[in-house]
């Protein structure tokens, strides 16, 4: 009998005891320990203890004793009357900066912790954002994006236990706006922000859809009142893809195509299952949906980066992350701009969709019923013809040109970003340096506040000039001379040999009538000259369709930023050497920096998207032009602003230091300098910068050091490559080469 009762004891000690999943919560909370601390102690993953802490799992020896001596000392330290922290101490797992705030036309958006709109934000939707202090950010690779044990599995969405949930997030979308999917030990688990861990039933693409749409709780409320909510994105890992039966990369012909082969198998399943997919086909971002059902949308979007969907110009090495922190990546930038669409140029252009939807809800009618109608400040949901001036070529418009025609300025519209240099003065070569500065999301700052047409054009003869409406203007200013201009209320003389002109890409003073934008024929009123416009194309339908769209992609990046350690009040060192270290504090911030820079430029350049293959031929209509927003007037005006805006910064810097830019490209200019740094040629008097000039600092509009080379290198790489060479194109690094950046 003693021996069976030493076999009792054994089992008893054996088995040590645990408190209730609730208290073991409590006790962690209470001593300020987080999941990720627990898990590392235990060496086990972050989901499992989760899975303890929830009560859908039980700890296993080795970790079970240690787990209950752990709890064991944390009851003796926290009796059951402790009061607990209000906020769970566990680092967030997602990057928790503040989220871009609502734009002021918003009527609703998605929820975030820090509003300044009527309607919250989309946060980056984890439960730990409830706090308006920014955290710290979250070192890459920690122990957190861990995958989940084997012994650890995940329940179904629906049963899953996630945190508490923050008040501002939307219930429909608890579990965030994407999940990336991936395959190990042949369970197939989907990675949401904020750390949560699903468990995936779905045996193939058409089950995938179906799960996400009906149990996944994924994606994104609504950036405006009368826009619709994002549709969930699920990314798939290379181990998803072949699960699923799906090639890890495309062929060469597949990847021309951009899309699979209509025979594919998972094409065949989808249409069995009666899902459909949009034009582009099953691509690396396929949209699969079903026609929406009154208002319920039927849609999800898929992400495969093994079929190079995160382009790595701009996503960097993204696409190689494990598959949480691949997640938080993507999540902290679905949170600050919107659920990726696409590349993040269709996704710029889709964010200006989102804030300023084409139709809205009427009011009541007789009974009661209320009916879709246009909504003002949008762009419609009709496309419009631009004018003839503002046609790229091979456009319909002008079908009837002979084959070989190039158009003159007197033509065509001419409005793009700065591409000059001019020689080094004998006094530049005395000074040692050349530094280059680059202005702060040039394209941005040069929509905010830009009036843009929203309907047709309409042609006038001999117009009087309006700066306020927008449109092109055929008009001569070839008599404007940089050499006496007006800056502020002052006639300045100034050399202007050594500066650009500001109404052409290269700097070249115009020889007769040309078309321009609205904001280039309004600076030349501004220098102080008269302009007569022979002809135009007006735009009386007009409005700030991009002040929302400019106010989200700014607040992402100052919150970005801020995240990075560059803040706006830095003194002008401290912004240099922040500036310097910020891409080391967190490399996958800066990836997501890189996205929201790169969803400026590419959705300004989408206005005018030119064919893309197809079998297209000059004179036909390609598909962007079926798009309200393909609209290269309003991209014409942005360029034509940012352009305007650079050139008067140098203005008034030439006017106040008699310092003269030696190369512009796009927004970087290259002074020389007496030292290395740009507080070595700009202008600070008590530690403030010049009105109107050059400033540094992390806001849209302000500047920071792009690169310092050598005088001598400069003299070398011209003499070698000829005198013409941009110096601006290769400050940065001082490596020369062919190409072209792509500015």
């Amino acid at each position: 009998m003693s021996e069976l009762f030493d076999a009792v004891d054994a089992l008893i000690a054996g088995q040590s005891l645990l408190p209730p999943p609730a208290e073991r919560a409590r006790l962690r909370k209470a001593h300020g320990l987080s999941q990720d601390q627990v898990a590392q102690a235990l060496e086990v993953r972050r989901p499992t203890v989760v899975s303890w802490e929830s009560g859908k799992t039980e700890p296993r020896s080795p970790q079970r004793d240690a787990y209950a001596r752990l709890l064991d000392k944390l009851a003796e330290l926290y009796p059951a009357n402790t009061p607990v922290p209000a906020q769970d101490t566990a680092v967030p797992e997602t990057f928790a900066g503040p989220s871009a705030p609502v734009p002021r036309e918003a009527e609703s958006g998605e929820p975030r912790p820090l509003s300044t709109g009527p309607a919250p934000d989309a946060a980056a939707m984890t439960t730990e954002q409830s706090t308006p202090q920014r955290p710290a950010p979250v070192p890459s690779r920690t122990a957190a994006a861990t995958r989940p044990s084997s012994t650890s599995r995940r329940p179904a969405a629906k049963k899953a236990t996630a945190k508490p949930v923050a008040a501002a997030v939307d219930p429909r979308f608890a579990h965030g706006p994407l999940a990336v999917v991936d395959v190990e030990d042949g369970q197939v688990f989907a990675y949401c922000v904020g750390g949560l861990v699903l468990d995936v039933p779905a045996k193939s693409i058409p089950a995938l859809v179906d799960w996400t749409l009906s149990e996944a709780m994924l994606g994104a409320p609504r950036l405006s009142g009368p826009g619709k909510d994002a549709d969930p994105l699920i990314v798939l890992t290379e181990a998803a893809c072949e699960r699923y039966g799906l090639p890890l990369h495309l062929t060469e012909e597949e990847r021309l195509s951009g899309r699979l082969p209509e025979g594919h198998k998972v094409i065949k399943q989808l249409a069995r299952a009666e899902w459909k997919l949009t034009k582009r086909g099953f691509g690396p971002w396929a949209r699969i949906y079903r026609p929406a059902q009154g208002s319920d949308r039927m849609c999800v979007q898929l992400c495969i980066p093994g079929w190079d969907a995160l382009d790595t110009r701009h996503w960097a090495d993204a696409g190689q992350l494990p598959p949480a922190e691949l997640a938080r990546l993507l999540g902290t930038y679905a949170s600050r701009v919107m659920t990726p669409r696409g590349s993040t140029a269709v996704t710029g252009l889709e964010l200006m969709t989102a804030l300023h939807p084409p139709t809205r809800a009427s009011e009541p009618d007789a009974s009661g019923k209320r009916h879709s109608e246009h909504n003002p400040g949008s762009l419609g949901k009709d496309p419009v013809d631009c004018a003839p001036c503002e046609a790229p070529d091979g456009h319909p418009l002008l079908a009837d040109l002979p084959r070989f025609h190039r158009r003159t300025p007197a033509e065509v519209l001419l409005e793009e970003a700065y591409d000059w240099a001019r020689p080094i003065t004998d006094a530049e070569c005395l000074k040692p340096h050349l530094v280059g500065i680059d202005v702060n999301m040039a394209f941005a700052a040069g929509a905010n506040g830009t009036i843009v047409g929203l309907g047709a054009p309409t042609r006038v003869k001999s117009p009087v000039f309006d700066p306020k409406l927008p449109g092109s203007w055929l008009v001569d200013l070839s008599h404007v001379d940089l050499s006496r201009v007006l800056v502020g209320k002052e006639w300045q003389e100034l050399d202007g040999d050594l500066l650009p002109s500001p109404f052409t890409r290269k700097g070249d003073r115009p020889e007769g009538p040309a078309w321009y934008a609205t904001p280039t024929v309004a600076y030349a009123v501004e220098l102080g000259y008269d302009v007569a416009p022979i002809e135009a194309w007006v735009r009386y339908e007009n409005g700030r369709f991009l002040d929302g769209w400019y106010n989200r992609l700014r607040d992402a990046y100052v919150a970005t930023m801020a995240d990075l350690g560059v803040t706006a009040d830095l003194s002008p060192q401290d912004f240099l050497t922040a500036m310097a270290e910020h891409k080391q504090v967190d490399p996958q911030l800066a990836i997501v920096l890189s996205a929201v820079k790169a969803t400026v430029k590419g959705g300004i350049g989408k206005l005018r998207e030119r064919p893309r293959g197809e079998g297209w031929k000059p004179g036909e209509p390609w598909r962007a032009l079926s798009r309200p927003t393909w609209r290269p007037d309003i991209r014409a005006a942005v360029i034509s602003k940012t352009r305007i805006n650079m050139h008067r910064k140098m203005l008034k810097h030439a006017a106040a230091t008699g310092q003269y830019p030696v190369a512009i490209l796009s927004d970087c200019a290259v002074y020389a300098a007496d030292g290395p740094s740009p507080l070595d040629f700009l202008p600070y008097i008590d530690g403030k910068p010049l009105p109107g000039g050059f400033r540094l600092g992390v806001s849209p509009g302000m500047v920071k050091h792009e690169g310092t080379q050598t005088t001598l290198w400069a003299e070398g790489v011209r003499e070698q490559y000829g005198q013409e060479l941009n110096l601006a194109r290769y400050i940065k690094d001082g490596n020369v080469t062919n190409e072209d950046d792509g500015e």
